[in-house]
């Protein structure tokens, strides 16, 4: 069964946003790509902001999908599956076409000028904010809301590297620190460093 025309256009705007911009790949150029009439897009998607917005989610739904399925192939304990995120950061940042992450790519070009496309990115941050705290809370230390947090920026700022410098070894660096923090917590020690710079 083929796709149909929003699957096709979903698919050719990620392909071009992504690998391109935003900014730089026109509507008419993504219609061409995904083989649909002009007509045809705007019954889909009214304006540009729409079908960006659209191509986030579903590429946050992806994404979000293949990491978790990641870690509850490759990850054991609380912290080995904590641990597991990176190691998939690390699998995503080695991928040919990784041109870093597509969310923080459209805030950075967009801003707030676009409020769909931003409360897409801010659900994408959200949602993956949520599931580490999920991981978090699995653990057996005495903060893992804050160690959670904690986590988070330290994968957030493993995808800007990767992208920007670019670092291949972001992601294991990350991990470095990532396990060095889980260490200290587990001895007792987070808990009042997280504390303290609340």
């Amino acid at each position: 069964m083929g796709r149909t025309d929003a699957e096709r256009l979903l698919g050719a705007a990620e392909a071009l946003y992504y690998a391109r911009g935003i900014r730089a790949v026109g509507i008419d150029e993504v219609r061409t790509a995904a083989g649909v009439s002009l007509k045809r897009l705007y019954q889909l998607f009214p304006s540009k902001e729409h079908l960006v917005a659209a191509y986030l989610d579903a590429r946050d739904e992806r994404w979000r999908g293949r990491l978790a399925d990641y870690v509850a192939r490759h990850g054991g304990s609380p912290r080995e599956r904590m641990l597991a995120v990176f190691d998939w950061l690390g699998l995503w940042f080695a991928e040919p076409d990784f041109r870093g992450c597509a969310f923080i790519n459209a805030f950075g070009e967009l801003g707030g000028s676009a409020p769909l496309v931003l409360a897409a990115v801010r659900r994408h941050k959200d949602l993956f904010r949520e599931y580490l705290l999920d991981l978090a809370h699995d653990l057996d230390v005495p903060d893992p809301a804050g160690i959670g947090e904690h986590l988070l920026l330290l994968a957030e700022g493993a995808m800007t590297a990767a992208a920007v410098l670019p670092e291949p070894r972001a992601a294991q660096q990350a991990q470095r620190a990532a396990a060095a923090l889980l260490d200290a917590a587990a001895a007792g020690g987070p808990a009042r460093s997280v504390e303290a710079t609340a």
